[in-house]
């Protein structure tokens, strides 16, 4: 097989992600005893990566039995009541949270502060996804989270609403969300929308379709826990048929390639990338 194989130059961590592994990899080189609260990333490899060095992730129970340690948060950010764990256990925290996420939980953490009862804190995003839980921790559990479009229909118009979004959620959804609300809002009920979508998130999309558009078959890597990842696999397909999803390079069946001149590979924002270029490397040695 004579195949020519690009990797996407845009595709990788975003810097959200970029900063805590460094952050890790800084506390390690040390020596220190390092605990993360959840996957560092929804990637399995790069945890797989970063167990070896010395990093252990733990859940929020046995955070909550933690004692006398140091705890890295990651990006996703966390809700008040983790800080308040800290704070009581003697836990010292490397605060990795992405500042696109800190300062949309501080818009949030403001916006409930300031409106009554009456008023609705909706967000568009994933239920039980590791941000939108920080998210609604800012509203002492209050917030409306909006999975999907459909979700619009339990919000109630005659009392006002304020909408946020998950910053990786697309942009086309969050725009149809705000259209409805806007058309459906009962006067004197108020509605104000904040796009808190992050770009470098968002801007992906429209680069990773001309990408995959543009050769014969794409490798998209990614991690089975990504739901950044599934989304941008479902819009690529779109463009092209031939594009296969694999978590690393042991997944790749290089039947599926037959026939083909050009190969792009690319991946969500959570998948690093020395294992794209592993995955290529891999093809390019079944195929010599």
């Amino acid at each position: 097989m004579n195949i020519n194989i690009e990797i996407d130059e845009n595709s990788g961590f975003c810097f959200g992600v970029t900063t805590a592994i460094r952050k890790v990899e800084e506390e390690l080189r040390y020596g220190t005893q390092l605990y993360c609260l959840g996957d560092i990333v929804h990637n399995g490899k790069e945890c797989d990566r970063l167990y070896r060095l010395g990093l252990k992730t733990i859940n929020h129970e046995e955070y909550s039995r933690l004692h006398n340690a140091k705890v890295l948060l990651r990006a996703h950010g966390e809700p008040p009541q983790t800080y308040e764990t800290a704070v009581r256990n003697n836990i010292e925290i490397i605060d990795a949270t992405c500042p696109v996420v800190l300062q949309l939980q501080k818009r949030i953490k403001k916006e409930f502060m300031q409106n009554d009862t009456k008023c609705q804190i909706a967000i568009f995003g994933k239920h039980g996804h590791a941000e939108v839980l920080g998210l609604v921790g800012q509203t002492e559990g209050t917030a409306i989270v909006l999975d999907s479009f459909d979700d619009v229909r339990q919000l109630d118009f005659s009392q006002d609403i304020r909408l946020f979004s998950q910053t990786t959620k697309p942009l086309d959804d969050f725009r149809d969300i705000v259209k409805y609300i806007a058309e459906h809002i009962q006067p004197p009920a108020t509605f104000k929308y904040y796009d808190t979508i992050c770009r470098q998130v968002a801007n992906r999309m429209p680069h990773l379709l001309h990408f995959c558009a543009n050769h014969d078959a794409v490798l998209f890597v990614c991690g089975q826990k990504s739901s950044n990842g599934r989304t941008l696999y479902k819009a690529c397909k779109t463009v092209n048929e031939h594009i296969y999803m694999v978590e690393g390079p042991n997944d790749i069946d290089c039947r599926w390639f037959e026939g083909f001149s050009s190969l792009g590979i690319c991946g969500a924002t959570s998948t690093p990338k020395w294992l794209m270029e592993a995955c290529r490397d891999a093809i390019l040695e079944t195929t010599i």
